[in-house]
């Protein structure tokens, strides 16, 4: 017999809704539930019959899985079949298989709708005496991930050209956005790593609906192209940017502020680039007034020529750019994301929303922790919060002094503060001493059948 779909998403919501607050349910489930109820976004989850993992529950362990210090299917299905054996009363098979096919039914872009609407929510929730002269910071930056080499990935996301064929691994190129006082990731878009229109300026322009008037943006100096800056400052938004090393830098010329600090007239560019379209190009103002100054060993750019902003304020404003940097380790060290483990592009697309979504999480409980020992968001730990989060992340929901004892728990270890901290880009530890393959597995192995492994040299 077959079943309307609105009659099930109606049973599924009430089966949600009715299962949200039951002690069987965990303190993960009940914070994810919550989220979903705020965002309105769980109409859009898939229709189900009575499953043993169900949208919510698999999205659950699908968090918990990134979450966890192992990662593995095996220990997310092992962790919810403990929890639900436990509550249920009944046995179900600890095989993986049900547990995959459930997360491919998962719909990808509720899981990126709901992560935006939680950094929405989260930098939305900041006091606006924690902005600079009551105006959001945004920051941008891009990176790079991994995952397994499969056919599939390798056509989607293609392996750098520097690695042969069989010996290296797909790459994709992932760009952020992120809330500068809640350090939440607002928006981000993926590519591969090269090809046309691939590039972070590319991948940007997919999101320049997250900017907003009065928005203030800080990126490094990939970023500070003409066509760039002109489409911010025209949505009412500022960038602070370290000058492009291709673009140079004349203090003699333009309206003087002092030295090495004056404002500059930026000419269009003669000729159009290729991804633009000629109206788009028409519309670009034919000049740029922009702050050019030397601070630090670099020189910075920025359309604030407001003259009575000091030169050391533009200097801390790209000094916390430096966030951007430590939140994107958080995400691929301390979660886990540099190495993906899914073997096809649509399902690596989600296990990235799934990374950046359990990121979101963690930053809301770091958010509510800074609110109650009245202090800010980055003066805390993510990896003691994480740890925390791991711990609890199993039990059933949270009640008021245990969310408490969290909070302090949360709040008392808090990160040093160390401005103009330099360490070298080196490694200390010595890898383990085995040599590179340098041929593809399948040839090596016939190689050892046929002659053994190769003798240590030394």
């Amino acid at each position: 017999m077959t079943y309307p779909t609105d009659l099930l998403h109606q049973c599924q919501q009430r089966r949600v809704a009715h299962h949200a607050n039951r002690p069987g349910h965990t303190e993960l489930y009940a914070q994810l539930h919550a989220t979903f109820a705020a965002s309105g976004l769980d109409q859009a989850l898939p229709a189900c019959r009575h499953r043993l993992f169900p949208p919510m529950v698999t999205l659950e362990t699908f968090i918990a899985q990134v979450l966890g210090a192992d990662g593995s299917c095996q220990q997310a299905v092992n962790r919810h079949l403990l929890t639900w054996t436990h509550h249920q009363q009944a046995t179900a098979s600890p095989r993986t298989g049900a547990y995959c096919r459930a997360r491919q039914r998962l719909p990808g872009d509720v899981i990126a709708d709901l992560t935006r609407h939680l950094g929405h929510t989260l930098a939305a929730s900041m006091p606006a005496a924690r902005t600079w002269q009551g105006r959001p910071i945004k920051l941008i930056d891009g990176t790079t991930v991994s995952m397994p080499d499969t056919p599939e990935n390798q056509q989607r996301f293609p392996q750098p050209g520097s690695q042969k064929p069989g010996l290296g691994f797909p790459m994709a190129r992932l760009v952020v956005i992120m809330d500068m006082n809640s350090g939440a990731v607002l928006n981000a878009a993926m590519g591969p790593l090269k090809g046309k229109g691939t590039g972070e300026h590319a991948l940007l322009r997919e999101m320049l609906d997250t900017f907003e008037a009065g928005d203030i943006v800080i990126a490094d100096r990939y970023y500070p192209s003409y066509a760039l800056v002109a489409e911010l400052a025209a949505r009412g938004v500022d960038v602070v940017m370290r000058q492009h090393f291709r673009r140079e830098t004349d203090f003699q010329a333009g309206d003087p502020l002092g030295h090495k600090d004056h404002i500059a007239t930026w000419e269009k560019p003669k000729n159009r680039r290729d991804w633009m379209s000629q109206a788009a190009f028409n519309a670009l103002p034919t000049t740029l007034s922009m702050r050019e100054l030397a601070v630090g060993g670099m020189v910075l750019i920025t359309t604030c020529t407001d003259r009575a902003v000091p030169r050391q304020q533009i200097q801390e404003l790209y000094q916390m750019r430096w966030q951007v940097e430590l939140r994107l380790r958080d995400i691929k060290t301390t979660l886990g994301m540099d190495r993906l483990r899914c073997k096809t592009p649509a399902m690596v697309e989600k296990e990235v929303w799934v990374y950046l979504l359990a990121y979101n999480l963690i930053r809301r409980v770091m958010v509510e922790a800074s609110d109650w020992a009245d202090c800010l968001p980055q003066h805390l730990s993510f990896k003691h919060t994480v740890q925390m989060v791991r711990q609890i992340a199993a039990r059933s929901p949270l009640h008021d002094h245990e969310r408490a004892c969290l909070m302090k728990q949360i709040t008392t270890l808090r990160v040093g503060q160390r401005p103009g901290r330099v360490e070298p880009r080196a490694l200390k530890r010595r890898p383990s001493p085995h040599p590179l393959l340098k041929t593809p597995r399948p040839i090596a192995r016939e190689q050892i059948r046929q002659h053994g492994h190769p003798k240590k040299v030394g």
